[in-house]
């Protein structure tokens, strides 16, 4: 009996990695990418850092007439109200982003933060107009929500696919190096106006007009944060992968097609998973030392808007410094245990450093802040090389920017209000420890089935190196090499030397 079926080829082999298939970014290219990603980081942290030693004082200036415990909460919800918009312009922009490319993306975001942070230092008083001025704050703290949906994201999206592949960890921590010097110029400059404006104007001048002073000087930061923006590259992964869409693969593979939401929720929910409680782990640590750590020393410790400032900068200044010597460590050990260090240290330390802190001496409150700072750095120095590398190129920015902004904006970003509330209801100054550190545990067990990416090329990605000669390297190994898997690779045809210059 002969059969009629028509015989099915083969799925193709994949093709052997030639030198011409490796990205050669030269290293005058990568500190370009990184100084001009790393602005834009440094801005919506500034204005993490501005609100967040401003709370206090921002609840006299727009919740005059409540009472200061429920103004104070109404203030904290205009920092969650931010991150609760952040997963629209992390969809939005995300998607936009893999379309028409990363490095315009960012630019929008980085226009848009600073005119809503501008903005946010013109409005009128509750004093002036009534309490209806919360409703403009919500509304441009939202626009900052927008953009940082798509900024955070799209920073380490693009920084991740510029680093080389061994040394992703140490770029990637470079540029939280804006992040948190961002902070930490946001802390400091609303000192240095509190210390100015009180001596001068006396002590109610904060709360008359020298809040204002941080918001405004956005404009001018901005304005330099947006020129460096303009001349970033875009990134070679993504120009590869826009030149040589799957070509030669599965159309419906998920590795080399590109997504929507839908798609990318139903082909990369697993990588959508692990990464949500890390970020959330991760930023929860670091939101409950940076933005919410001045209203808890205010209102729970007693320490006044300066002396948080001044226990707090020299951590963050110090916590940045050392990001990207953690990023190197997990280029050398692996990403995995670097953040287990980070669930050990945070689980071990939290509780000890409240405790330290509640004595109410400065020495102590410094103590105290050093202990959160170290779990803090094993946990972000390595997102940036970690979390977006969990997602292929052609759809890794959509994924990062719904993944990351999930996180963020349900755990992470209301960490400040969350915490608060948790103190309010139960009594208990220890309550903003226990849900960092169960966050923290969540963390820990998404670490269990996260394949290790340190080393190896990104999800879709063909190599990424900085000299021919590295290039080479790897082809005349690939045999051997356990870190190189061709069939995750958009091998189409030879294109030539690939090298963004």
């Amino acid at each position: 009996m002969t059969s009629n079926a028509v015989p099915t080829a083969p799925p193709p082999a994949a093709r052997r990695l030639e030198v011409s298939d490796c990205i050669v970014v030269p290293p005058s290219a990568l500190k370009t990418a990184i100084r001009g990603a790393a602005v834009g980081n440094f801005m919506e942290w500034y204005d993490f850092g501005v609100y967040g030693y401003l709370a206090v004082t921002m609840t006299s200036v727009f919740t005059h007439g409540l009472d200061e415990r429920v103004g104070l909460l109404v203030t904290l919800l205009g920092f969650a109200v931010s991150f609760l918009v952040r997963p629209l312009g992390g969809i939005v922009l995300g998607g936009l982003g893999d379309r028409i490319g990363r490095q315009r993306v960012l630019f929008m975001t980085m226009a848009i933060m600073a005119t809503a942070t501008a903005l946010i230092g013109m409005l009128p008083t509750a004093s002036q107009v009534g309490l209806w001025v919360i409703i403009p704050l919500y509304l441009l703290k939202m626009c900052q929500g927008f953009s940082t949906g798509g900024e955070y994201s799209g920073a380490t999206t693009y920084v991740s696919e510029f680093s080389p592949d061994k040394d992703r960890g140490f770029w990637g921590g470079l540029l939280d190096v804006g992040s948190y010097l961002g902070f930490a110029a946001g802390a400091s400059v609303v000192a240095i106006t509190s210390a100015i404006t009180n001596s001068a104007w006396g002590p109610t001048a904060m709360v008359d007009f020298g809040w204002r002073i941080p918001f405004l000087l956005a404009v001018p930061l901005g304005a330099i944060a947006i020129y460096f923006r303009m001349k970033i590259p875009e990134t070679p992964s993504f120009e590869v992968a826009a030149d040589e869409p799957a070509a030669a693969h599965d159309p419906d593979d998920p590795i080399f097609a590109r997504h929507g939401m839908l798609g990318i929720i139903r082909h990369h929910w697993r990588a959508i998973l692990i990464g949500i409680p890390i970020a959330a782990g991760s930023m929860s640590v670091s939101y409950a030392l940076t933005s919410y750590m001045p209203t808890y020393l205010e209102t729970e410790v007693g320490i006044s808007n300066l002396s948080a400032a001044i226990a707090t900068v020299p951590c963050l200044i110090v916590l940045s410094i050392s990001l990207p010597f953690v990023g190197r460590l997990s280029d050398r050990i692996g990403r995995r245990p670097v953040y287990g260090i980070a669930v050990v240290l945070t689980l071990a330390l939290t509780v000890p450093a409240f405790a330290l802190m509640h004595t109410g001496q400065m020495w102590a409150v410094a103590v105290a802040l050093a202990m959160i700072t170290i779990p803090t750095t094993f946990f972000v120095a390595i997102n940036c090389a970690t979390i977006p590398a969990l997602f292929p190129t052609a759809s890794r920015f959509g994924a990062m920017g719904f993944t990351w902004n999930i996180a963020v904006s349900v755990f992470g970003g209301t960490t400040p209000l969350i915490s608060q509330a948790l103190i309010e209801v139960t009594g208990n100054d220890y309550m903003p420890a226990f849900y960092v550190m169960l966050l923290a545990l969540l963390a820990g067990i998404a670490l269990i089935p996260m394949k290790e990416t340190a080393r190896r090329p990104l999800l879709g990605s063909v190599p990424t190196v900085m000299t021919v000669e590295e290039a080479q390297e790897l082809v005349d190994t690939q045999d051997n090499n356990p870190l190189i898997d061709t069939s995750l690779m958009l091998l189409g045809r030879s294109k030539g030397a690939n090298s963004a210059a």
